[in-house]
């Protein structure tokens, strides 16, 4: 758990826990030669993924951006990445009860991403934030709900469709302000319609910038996930994104890395975006 200041917010890492991915996939077309030197997979090709999750206080709102895996996996999924359930404990150690929680923000709607949406009560699924609005995209839920074979793996809808049934979950269409100082902004590649939330408080900004850069290690513009639905909108994204963060100093949020929950980036004396030394 990590706080800071960003003018007059604060903002909280919490955590849901490691869970962990196969090295391949997560590094796409990148050699492994290449990829292991930034992190080390065990003996299973695997390499361990964080699961951040940021809270935002601005004095009059408390924002919970992404939900991590959360317990309602299946056992396969549950044999094949884990399960690790800790973001309730995280809030707790950090002193934010989930009342407190107004709104939530999804970037997406892949299992590892809002899991925490939802718990289980009885045999349904009821918001684990009473008190919350839930916002995505809803070009992201329509994606979800047709089960493509592609991707259908990656969402459940136990996690969302109570939510939206029950009006608690709102249905963006495109970038929007969510409450004053906080924005979603849309940057296509790991799907369609992932949205990135952007942070501002007194000339002071932060993004939260989920999988289009999943961790540090991803900073290199074809350093793609094979999850990536459009490659090459992730390639543009990216450096649409490091056209604004890098000259404006602005705080990126890693949704994955498992020791750097965020950072400043720079250009290299190769030209290439790194963390700010």
């Amino acid at each position: 758990m990590q706080r800071l200041s960003l003018g007059n917010f604060e903002l909280i890492t919490v955590s849901d826990g490691i869970y962990h991915l196969d090295g391949g996939a997560f590094f796409g077309v990148v050699p492994k030669p290449l990829w292991q030197k930034k992190t080390t997979p065990d003996e299973n090709n695997r390499v361990a993924v964080g699961l951040n999750s940021v809270v935002v206080r601005t004095g009059e709102h408390t924002v919970l951006i992404e939900t991590g895996i959360g317990n309602k996996l299946p056992e396969k999924l549950v044999a094949i990445y884990g399960q690790p359930a800790q973001l309730l404990d995280s809030l707790s150690a950090a002193a934010i009860p989930l009342d407190d929680i107004d709104v939530v923000i999804n970037t997406h709607l892949h299992f590892d991403h809002c899991g925490w949406n939802t718990i289980r009560r009885g045999d349904q699924h009821v918001a684990t934030f009473p008190k919350a609005t839930y916002y995505v995209q809803e070009g992201e839920w329509q994606h979800a709900r047709r089960q493509l074979e592609r991707d259908a793996i990656s969402y459940m809808s136990a996690n969302y469709d109570p939510l939206v049934a029950n009006e608690r979950m709102r249905l963006l269409q495109g970038d929007q302000e969510i409450v004053p100082g906080i924005a979603v902004k849309v940057f296509a590649g790991h799907t369609r319609h992932m949205q990135a939330v952007l942070v501002e408080s007194a000339d002071k900004k932060a993004c939260y910038i989920s999988d289009l850069i999943p961790t540090t290690a991803h900073l290199d513009l074809n350093w793609v996930m094979a999850f990536d639905l459009f490659p090459l909108e992730t390639i543009e994204s990216r450096k649409r994104f490091y056209a604004q963060t890098i000259p404006g100093r602005w705080l990126t949020m890693f949704t994955h890395d498992p020791k750097v929950p965020w950072a400043y980036l720079e250009r290299d004396e190769r030209g290439k975006v790194a963390v700010a030394r």
